[in-house]
């Protein structure tokens, strides 16, 4: 792909997936996954993986991390910049959009239950997600030690994750 094309192409690319992706970044990532991996080949499936465990481990929104990261890799600063972008304008306008109706809408029950079936579809492409990294991951002992006490510490010892994910790196440097 041409340079001059690239940036055009990753902004509107990410920003299709930011307008028709509800339910926040995990929901985006399988979409993200379909477009940039096997749709564009922009990155390998091994890329992806290792941008969303960064993404993961940074600040900011998983979706915005991996997109930058996308653009970075494709087109460099300015191509991160328009993957950014893309992937954030359509939830600003959709948020501006909704914000001045939302009160009105908020009683209605076609809303409502619109809102019931879209948050349906996100844990099936939560879900998916989860399937994509796991096919990617390492499957060793350890591994899935690490996953099994991580989830033990989040659902029952309410954990911070960011602490979590600090001992998770240590011990697989020790490793």
């Amino acid at each position: 792909m041409k340079k001059e094309n690239s940036k055009l192409d990753l902004f509107s690319t990410f920003f299709k997936i930011g307008l028709f992706t509800f339910g926040g970044g995990y929901a985006m990532i399988s979409l993200m996954q379909r477009e940039v991996v096997e749709n564009k080949k922009w990155i390998t499936s091994e890329d992806m993986s290792d941008m969303i465990t960064i993404s993961e481990s940074t600040p900011g929104p998983v979706s915005v991390n991996v997109a930058t990261f996308v653009g970075y890799k494709v087109a460099g600063v300015f191509g991160a910049l328009c993957s950014t972008l893309g992937v954030v304008v359509p939830s600003f306008l959709i948020i501006v959009l909704l914000s001045g109706v939302l009160d009105v809408l908020q009683d209605n029950q076609i809303f409502q239950n619109a809102f019931f079936g879209i948050r349906a579809a996100v844990i099936a492409l939560i879900l998916k997600t989860f399937m994509s990294m796991y096919k990617e991951g390492p499957k060793d002992i350890f591994s899935y030690v690490i996953m099994i006490l991580t989830l033990m510490c989040v659902l029952f010892l309410d954990v911070n994750p960011i602490y979590l994910i600090i001992c998770s790196a240590i011990l697989g440097i020790i490793y």
